[in-house]
């Protein structure tokens, strides 16, 4: 994709947004989308819910956590071939290909999306509004910081949203109706 609307209107958004932001703050949810960072996050959720499912004595414990690292999994199995598919050029400054989707935007949106999901069973209805709201806010973080350090274009971080919103809704599905 060299040239054509989309990219024009990436190149103008990336224009306004990149070098225009608190750089720590766009660094520390930029790296909120590293495995290094995700990945934990992940793991204390998934061993959180666990025992909350074995205390509660849930039948089908187990189901929770094999669909959430299932669906961890799926990212880099979409992400990569994507990637090569597509060899988007990256924003100024950036490398030479393979940009679209953002792995990063991916990763969060699918670990943070589970840790919410994890844990709305666990809270009270208020509770749940805001790790709702928190997770929605994270991933805004994540894809924020992302473009205003110009690592990807808008639309590179927009794919992955959608990409990975049908993984969550899978997932969600599959526990609400099997992980009890």
């Amino acid at each position: 994709m060299s040239e054509g609307p989309l990219l024009r209107a990436d190149e103008r958004l990336s224009g306004v947004l990149a070098g225009r932001q608190p750089r720590g703050a766009a660094e520390f949810f930029a790296d909120l989308g590293n495995m290094e960072v995700a990945l934990p996050v992940l793991l204390l959720s998934l061993g959180a819910a666990a025992w909350h499912a074995r205390r509660a004595g849930r039948r089908r414990r187990w189901l929770p956590p094999l669909a959430a690292l299932a669906a961890f999994a799926a990212v880099p199995l979409l992400v990569v071939p994507l990637k090569a598919l597509v060899d988007r050029p990256g924003p100024p400054g950036a490398g030479p290909g393979g940009y679209y989707p953002s792995g990063h935007t991916a990763t969060a949106t699918v670990v943070y999306g589970i840790c919410a999901l994890l844990l709305l069973p666990l809270l009270r209805r208020a509770a749940r509004r805001i790790v709702i709201a928190l997770c929605v806010l994270v991933n805004l973080g994540v894809g924020g910081g992302l473009m205003l350090r110009g690592y990807h274009w808008p639309l590179d971080v927009a794919g992955s949203w959608l990409l990975c919103l049908p993984l969550l809704a899978g997932y969600g599905w599959l526990t609400a109706r099997w992980g009890r």
